[in-house]
Order: structure tokens, then C-alpha cells, then sequence
């Protein structure tokens, strides 16, 4: 059934992010707005408390003459801070620049040179000397606020502060000009720079995407009124805030009024999934396939019956799904079987989570349709969404009412979305970026003269209006016997297929056949290796033993046996090394760089061919 989406809504948007927010905390002044750890404990906040708390460091900026759409940059990981920082910002009229914490600091310096950032969020001692270090490239930078205590004596005095004393100098500003932060906020235009997000391009400098404020309050508005969110949710953030994706869900809070817990530790994510026991989490697939990798080679360490029951649990789970999709009846038998095993299993795969999740988001990259499915059998619904930084974010989603499993959801109201020349997917809406920044000629490739974003991706849209990427226009290629591949779709199979994977990267471009570079799991790889008389081995041992290359070459027979004949994989080599953020094999969404990955292994790849 296909949901009727009112979009009136579009042409009363609020004024913009500052005052979303402070109609928020007038709205809402002693529900619960955030909550992050200290220590080993939870603390809380209302939205009254963050409120006081934002406005006391907004006029810390406004004290340091921040005037209107000025940047500041943030250069942190996900946390509390980050929020209270990146509000502040809109409160005072400028213009948040993100910087991913794990970004070195020439890349650091070039982002908050080109956004000519005045003030600069740092969250500890590693950011400050990335900033002290090139400080003679970063002449705007007036002042460096720190979240964690931070001794700087490289630095001139007074440049590097805390963030409590930037919030007490904002309390002496407020004391000579009450009401001057909502004065600020009310006259924010909806059409001015409310974010400039570097993407992490795999090849040359980032491109900073110029966002406004209207792209966040649609995009927080259009979740809004689809009336999935409510006040009484419970969020889980750990989605890097530099990122698109974990901006619109901000936007979506705001809007909607639910609670967030904060830890962007992504090591910490199913211990705290366990503790905060939330509602609903964004997350980019390769937290879901880690879940599922480790909940399948678990059970098959323990093997015996415990493995049959859990196999015959989801074998019933992926019938009966099968049977309700189809609109047919569950026969009784099945629908027994199905109660047994709900609780038998299911229901413990759900309280990994924390027992209470309504359905997850996934955005960011491809989730593979049989993961999904796995996880709808448990009981788990994994909505899927697709966007990208220059639409900040959110153009369509799956609705829990009108989702198709292997689609990337129908528009948001109020996003217009068609399928141009090659099959390219346009979008055009209130979210559309403004353009790059000092970048008019990039800006002019994108967008066209009708306001259409071309997205470089390739996709379709099904006759009830859900969108189905299919490729990377850039990651397709052709073999030497012209036979078009699309790289995303074998690996994601080979990702549903091999539970110990990290990676699966395949290349073949001018090639006369298919190739893949494999990175196994750390985690996966100690499961396995104590299961194997190999405890207490290095994980390039493991990885490069004839055992494990054995197992692997079963899960790529598997998986050629699923491929047209040129898809094929005929050879490939698994890494001594998973790719991470920090090699600089992996962006900060956790996307591969193939170009990146290619270049470092091109003797290998070349010598499949020798």
C-alpha cells in the first residue's frame, strides 16, 4: 500500500535551523534531549539545559565578532559537544565547517582555509596540533575552542581556550546584550549558508558543498511528517556529525522532539545498543553486516543443536516472510513453528539490539538485499535511504508502511526524483546544495539549468514510485569483452554469502576477465582462528593461512555459482591488512576508496593477469 504524502508542509518550513531549535526547547523544556556517557555512566540533559547551554556559547561567538554566515569550524568526533558546538553556530549566524577528526593535517588546514573559518571547535590535544602545527596557513583563525583540557604552549597566548571559558565569556556578553542570541537567530534568512561539508573525495582536494538553512529544516520537516518519529522515541548516534547523514538526523530531532544518546565510538555500538536500549539508529551497512557476520560465526562455532535450531528458525522466518509479502496466508503449521521459534531465537537476536528497536536506517552505501532480509526475519526492519552530501542527505526512504526491501524507499515529500540520460537519478528539492564552494565550474557539472542535481548514480524508479540504485556510474566498467560489471552488486552478494569478510573488492576494467581483492574481518578472524588451533596467531597469519584461503575459496565458488559467466571471479588474494579510516583506504562513512586500494596493490592485481 502506498502512502499519500502531504507536501504543504514544504512552504511552511521553519525560519531556519536557530530558530527550530529554540522552538524546540520552548516546546519541549523538560523532556529529555540528549544523553551521553561519562565514564561508565549515562548522563542526561533536558531541552531547557541544552538550550542554556547553546545560547551561552553562541554568544561566546557573537563576543568574538562572529558575524553573519561566517564558518566555524568543527574538527571532532560524535559527541555531545559537537551538537552544543554546531548549534551554537547556527544561533550566532554562522556557518559550521566539519572536519573529521581522523583527517590529516594538511587536509585539515587546506578545509578550514578554503572555508575561511574564523573560529575552530577542536575536540582534544591531536586536533589542537594539527592546528598549531600549520597555524601559519590558518591566518582567520581567531580562537581555538577546546571540549577536552588542552595544554598548548606552542600556541600564542589566549588563541587555544576551553569550551566552558568561551561559555563564560558568551555569559558576559549576554549580561551587557540580553536577548541578543534569539535577536540573531530570528533574522537568519532561510537561503543563508548554514553548513559547508567537505566530501571525502578518493582523488585530489574535498570539495566543500555549500547547504543552507532550508536544507536542514526540510529535511528535519519532511521525516517529521511522515509521522514515523515521535517525542517519545529514543535515538542511538554514533554516525560521524561531519557526515550528511548524522546532520539530518539532528535536523530530524529537532523536528520531532525524540531523545538521543551520543557515543561515536564505533567499537562501543552493540555494548551500547545493550545499555541506551533505543528506538530506531541510523547506520552505514557495514554495522549491520558486522552484526550479522558475528551472530551467524558464532553459532556455528557452537555448532550441534543449537546451530540447527537457529538455521531451521530463519529458514521458517524467510518462509513466512516470504508468504506475507506475496499477500498470501501463513498456514498453521508454519505460523506455530514460526511463535516457537520467535522466542527460541529471535527474539535474542533482537535483544542484542536492546529489544525495543522499531527499525534502523541505513544510508551512506548499498545494503545487500539478503542481509536485509535476515534481519526482517528476526523481526528487525532495516529501512533503507538514499542521498548524498549535495542534497543534504535525505532524498527518498523506505516508510515502515510502504517499504520494499532492495529499493532505496519512495521521495520524500517535497523531493522531486527522475531518471535522465544513461539512467542517471536527479533530484531536485528545498534540500539541494547551493553549490560548491569557490568552485563555480564543479558547481555547474552538477547542477543543471532546471535546478536538477545529477547524482552520478545510476538507477530505476518501480511503478509505486521506489527507487532502486543499481551502480556508481564511475564503478561500472567493461571488460576487454565489452561486457558491462557493476562492482557493488557482486560484492555486497559476496558480503551476504561470507560472514567472515570485511571487504570484497572486485576490478576488471579493459581486463579479459574479473578479479577480487578480500579483507577478512579482525573480529571474525580471532573467532575463527581459536576455532581452528590457531588462538593466539597474528592476524596476518590467520588471514594468509592455506586453511583460511581454503574456506574463502569455497565462499567465492558459492558466489560465482549466483554470477552470469563474465562476472565471474577466476582469481583473487586476501590482504594481510583490513582497509581502515586511518590507512586512508577507507573514507570516514566508511567507504571504500577503490581507486586508493587499486593503486597500492596494482603489482597484484597486475599479476593476476600475468
Amino acid at each position: 500500500m502506498a502512502i499519500v504524502r502531504d507536501t504543504s508542509f514544504v512552504d511552511h518550513l521553519p525560519q531556519n535551523v536557530a530558530v527550530q531549535f529554540l522552538d524546540r526547547v520552548a516546546k519541549s523544556p523538560e523532556v529529555e534531549a540528549f544523553r551521553f556517557p561519562v565514564g561508565t555512566a549515562w548522563e542526561s540533559v533536558t531541552w531547557r539545559q541544552a538550550g542554556r547551554q547553546v545560547e551561552r556559547l553562541a554568544a561566546g561567538l557573537l563576543a568574538l565578532g562572529l558575524q553573519a554566515e561566517e564558518r566555524v569550524g568543527i574538527a571532532s568526533g560524535t559527541r555531545y559537544e559537537w551538537i552544543l558546538a554546531d548549534l551554537a553556530v547556527m544561533c550566532a549566524g554562522g556557518a559550521t565547517t566539519t572536519v573529521y577528526p581522523s583527517t590529516n593535517g594538511d587536509d585539515v588546514a587546506y578545509i578550514l582555509a578554503d572555508s575561511g573559518s574564523r573560529v575552530v571547535f577542536a575536540e582534544d590535544a591531536e586536533q589542537v596540533a594539527k592546528l598549531v602545527a600549520f597555524r601559519e596557513q590558518l591566518p582567520d583563525v581567531v580562537r581555538v575552542v577546546t571540549f577536552e583540557k588542552v595544554d598548548a604552549p606552542d600556541a600564542p597566548e589566549g588563541w587555544v581556550v576551553g569550551l566552558e571559558q568561551l561559555a563564560s565569556e558568551g555569559e558576559a556578553y549576554l549580561a551587557e546584550h540580553p536577548g541578543a542570541v534569539e535577536e540573531v537567530a530570528r533574522g537568519i534568512a532561510p537561503d543563508a549558508l548554514a553548513t559547508l561539508i567537505y566530501t571525502s573525495g578518493t582523488t585530489g582536494r574535498p570539495k566543500g558543498v555549500r547547504l543552507l538553512h532550508r536544507s536542514w529544516v526540510y529535511e528535519g520537516e519532511a521525516i517529521r511528517v511522515q509521522d514515523i518519529l515521535h517525542e517519545d522515541d529514543l535515538q542511538f548516534l554514533w554516525l560521524p556529525m561531519a557526515h550528511a547523514f548524522g546532520k539530518v538526523l539532528l535536523s530530524a530531532q529537532l523536528a520531532c522532539g525524540f531523545a538521543t544518546a551520543i557515543d561515536g565510538r564505533v567499537d562501543k555500538i552493540i555494548d551500547n545498543l545493550a545499555v541506551v536500549r533505543p528506538t530506531f539508529m541510523g547506520a552505514a551497512p557495514r554495522i549491520f553486516e558486522k552484526a550479522y557476520a558475528r551472530i551467524v560465526t558464532m553459532t556455528e562455532s557452537e555448532g550441534g543443536a543449537k546451530k540447527k535450531i537457529f538455521d531451521q528458525a530463519f529458514k521458517v522466518g524467510m518462509a513466512v516472510d516470504e508468504l506475507k509479502r506475496a499477500g498470501k496466508p501463513v498456514p498453521l503449521p508454519l505460523k506455530l513453528q514460526h511463535g516457537l521459534f520467535d522466542k527460541l531465537v529471535f527474539a535474542k537476536v533482537r535483544e542484542r539490539f536492546g529489544g525495543r528497536v522499531k527499525f534502523f536506517i541505513s544510508g551512506s552505501a548499498a545494503l545487500n538485499a539478503d542481509i536485509a532480509n535476515w534481519f526482517h526475519a528476526a523481526g528487525i526492519l532495516i529501512l533503507e535511504g538514499y542521498g548524498m552530501t549535495e542534497n543534504a542527505a535525505g532524498a527518498s526512504v523506505n516508510h515502515p508502511d510502504d517499504y520494499k526491501i532492495g529499493t532505496v524507499g519512495p521521495a520524500l515529500p517535497g523531493t522531486e526524483i527522475k531518471i535522465g540520460e544513461g539512467d542517471e537519478v536527479l533530484l531536485r528539492g528545498p534540500h539541494i546544495m547551493a553549490g560548491y564552494h569557490n568552485l563555480p565550474e564543479e558547481t555547474a557539472k552538477a547542477l543543471d539549468a532546471d535546478g536538477w542535481l545529477h547524482t552520478g548514480d545510476k538507477g530505476a524508479l518501480d511503478a509505486d514510485g521506489h527507487l532502486r540504485i543499481t551502480g556508481r556510474i564511475k564503478d561500472l566498467f567493461k571488460t576487454s569483452g565489452g561486457k558491462y560489471i557493476a562492482p557493488p552488486a557482486i560484492e555486497a552478494k559476496f558480503k551476504a554469502i561470507c560472514p567472515l569478510v570485511s571487504q570484497f573488492m572486485v576490478f576488471g576494467n579493459e581486463r579479459n576477465f574479473v578479479v577480487a581483492l578480500i579483507t577478512i574481518d579482525p573480529d571474525a578472524a580471532t573467532a575463527w582462528a581459536a576455532e581452528n588451533d590457531m588462538a593466539g596467531a597474528s592476524y596476518t597469519d590467520v588471514v594468509r593461512s592455506e586453511r583460511m584461503r581454503a574456506v574463502i575459496g569455497e565462499y567465492v565458488e558459492e558466489l560465482n555459482g549466483k554470477l552470469n559467466r563474465w562476472e565471474t571471479i577466476k582469481k583473487w588474494d586476501i590482504l594481510d591488512h583490513d582497509l581502515s579510516i586511518e590507512s586512508g583506504e577507507l573514507t570516514p562513512s566508511l567507504k571504500v576508496k577503490r581507486n586508493v586500494v587499486e593503486d597500492r596493490n596494482k603489482e597484484r592485481i597486475d599479476a593476476f593477469y600475468q
